[in-house]
């Protein structure tokens, strides 16, 4: 949803054109695989990352066009809220000291757009959902002012037909509805991107799919949302109910959600994206003038623009991507599994892991997902994002009886998963200081068991216990997570709780 897109209105003349066009670019995919025209191996990553906007008192602040007006930078851009910002890290050959170089620049940046988000009373607040955020924050006059994003509303309340509801039963139970998608606007995500061949992309999807719970249970950073406690990691129940079309007749019926897990592994690039077009009508129906064929036929490389367009309006957690750079078609895998934050530290932390085990659980002789079904590694994820770093999964056994087992998710991570990441990291030629640092927070946060979302719930609860309302605990939670990010120290070693007694309110 990167591209601009100009808001208009579709007849039913719009909708059958634009599905022919899909059938078309679908076409022009399965002959650029066949013809094998796509880039070759340059192990390059990417990275984006959601912020919010807060004041002093950490409130939400709707101030984003004028803090992208102060920043001034492409790196900077408008996301779905008033109260969000994305920036956009370069592509990256991974390699050497590349987690360091991207540490280095993160902090720049944020930095740099925390000063001038500054001159409006507003800071950068890196986190999966905002703890202060109120039902009143997430409305669709507070949808960014930009077309794209009244245009998706407008055409997801229409698919719907009714108010969405969301219903997360957690520690604490919320049930509300909403008028339009903003409430997906709460949820602020790392994007993780690896460029790959036709040839590795199943094995590299199929390997994101298997790992994304163990991606959340260490990462889990987003366990409030409208003064509740719900989900250790609620972003995924709050995108797949804010953005939801499908009204409970059709959910009773089996329909897929727009934000999904999957249902299986894939053998190519292209089952993602015929099943795209197979099971989702379109949200945004607009026709480009180029025909993919006809490029095809006369030895250019066709945009595939209704194709990518479509793409980006279903949600997997790990979503296949085409693009072209330099006139060469490409193929990446973007891992949208990640909340926010809390640091810079942790989120390249979080980005050395997820890329270390990728690399070692693809190249397996014996893959995992040969050996664990989908239906338990989608069982895994709910399961991370309900328990988090306390989270107990299904997953192979080693040795030579094989079989599934249950364990916890430390002890994966600790004796499995960590030891594949650092193979992996070294296969990629990251240096070993570089691996040894950034894996070690990922070891630490599971000694200690603690993440992001652990250390919000438990100094939130230090703050009721000391006589704090709901509202004033969950500022001043969010108060001393904004101060705790800003000295940089990643999450396993901040202190619970608030730094000293807060009087209570009158």
């Amino acid at each position: 949803m990167g591209e601009k897109v100009v808001a208009g209105q579709f007849d039913l003349s719009d909708r059958q054109r634009y599905r022919e066009k899909l059938r078309r670019c679908l076409t022009g995919l399965e002959r650029l695989l066949a013809e094998k025209r796509f880039d070759r191996p340059k192990n390059l990553m990417g990275l984006e990352i959601e912020l919010n906007l807060a004041g002093a008192d950490g409130m939400p602040k709707m101030l984003n066009a004028q803090v992208l007006e102060r920043i001034a930078s492409r790196d900077f851009q408008t996301e779905l809220a008033m109260f969000n910002l994305e920036v956009n890290i370069a592509p990256h050959r991974l390699g050497g000291r590349v987690f360091d170089q991207l540490d280095e620049e993160l902090r720049t940046s944020l930095s740099y757009a925390d000063r001038k988000a500054h001159e409006v009373d507003a800071g950068i607040v890196m986190i999966g959902i905002l703890p202060t955020l109120d039902r009143d924050d997430l409305v669709s006059s507070n949808l960014s002012d930009v077309d794209r994003y009244a245009l998706l509303n407008d055409q997801i309340v229409a698919a719907r037909g009714e108010d969405f509801t969301l219903d997360i039963a957690g520690v604490e139970h919320l049930r509300c509805t909403s008028k339009s998608i903003a409430p997906e606007a709460a949820c602020t995500s790392v994007q993780l991107h690896l460029q790959v061949t036709p040839e590795r992309f199943p094995d590299v999807w199929n390997a994101a799919q298997a790992v994304a719970a163990a991606q959340i249970a260490v990462g889990a950073n987003s366990p409030f949302l409208f003064g509740r406690e719900l989900w250790r990691e609620s972003r995924p129940p709050l995108f797949q109910q804010s953005t939801d079309t499908r009204p409970p007749e059709l959910q009773a019926q089996g329909v897929r959600p727009r934000t999904w897990f999957g249902e299986r592994w894939v053998t190519s690039a292209f089952d993602l994206f015929e099943e795209n077009l197979r099971y989702y009508p379109a949200l945004l129906p607009i026709c480009d003038d180029e025909d993919p064929l006809e490029v095809l036929d006369r030895g250019g490389v066709p945009s595939l623009a209704e194709l990518v367009l479509h793409n980006g309006t279903v949600y997997r957690w790990n979503r296949p991507v085409y693009g072209i750079a330099d006139g060469v078609p490409h193929l990446r895998v973007e891992n949208r599994v990640l909340p926010a934050g809390p640091t810079v530290t942790d989120v390249i932390a979080n980005a050395a892991f997820y890329y270390g085990v990728v690399r070692a659980l693809a190249e397996d002789a014996r893959p995992v997902w040969s050996r664990l079904p989908f239906e338990a590694a989608a069982a895994n994820f709910d399961a991370a994002c309900k328990d988090g770093i306390d989270a107990r999964f299904t997953w192979p056994r080693r040795g030579r009886l094989g079989g599934l087992g249950e364990v916890d998710a430390v002890t994966l991570v600790r004796e499995e998963l960590l030891p594949l990441a650092a193979a992996g990291l070294d296969a990629w030629g990251i240096e070993p200081a570089d691996r040894d640092r950034y894996l070690g927070v990922i070891e630490e946060r599971c000694r200690r068991r603690v993440n992001g979302a652990s250390w919000q719930a438990a100094t939130f609860h230090r703050a009721l216990d000391l006589g704090l309302g709901r509202e004033e605990a969950l500022a001043a939670t969010t108060r001393r997570y904004r101060e705790l990010t800003e000295q940089g120290d990643p999450v396993h070693t901040w202190p619970v709780g608030l730094p000293e007694p807060v009087p209570t309110t009158a």
